[in-house]
């Protein structure tokens, strides 16, 4: 079981945490405009819109796993994580902010 806060947590449920929610992520928000990184744990492609197929993806968002699992949990919002620089996005689509929270915070 894992919750959100994970710091204590082992790398393999930190692991296991970000790809569930990247998984919940593109089953919801289906698409293939914006690419969500959360290196070294997974990527995901999602948000509806053009179709990007080759290279380096025009929308992305990125973030490391502390700061992807509080968005995704509603601990830390979008704009704070922008303003904080805690995230890094790039692209006129690369907005998750109508698509987190993605879980509520302790679910597991």
């Amino acid at each position: 079981m894992w919750s959100a806060d994970t710091e204590g947590a082992s790398r393999d449920i930190r692991a296991l945490a970000v790809r569930y929610t990247l998984q919940l992520l593109a089953e919801r928000a289906e698409g293939n405009t914006v690419e969500v990184r959360v290196p070294p744990f997974g990527a995901v492609q999602c948000i509806e819109g053009p179709r990007h197929t080759r290279g380096t993806p025009p929308n992305v968002v990125e973030a490391d796993a502390a700061t992807w699992l509080a968005l995704a949990t509603g601990r830390l919002g979008w704009i704070d994580a922008l303003a904080s620089g805690r995230i890094h996005a790039s692209g006129q689509r690369a907005d998750l902010t109508g698509h987190l929270p993605i879980v509520s915070a302790g679910s597991g």
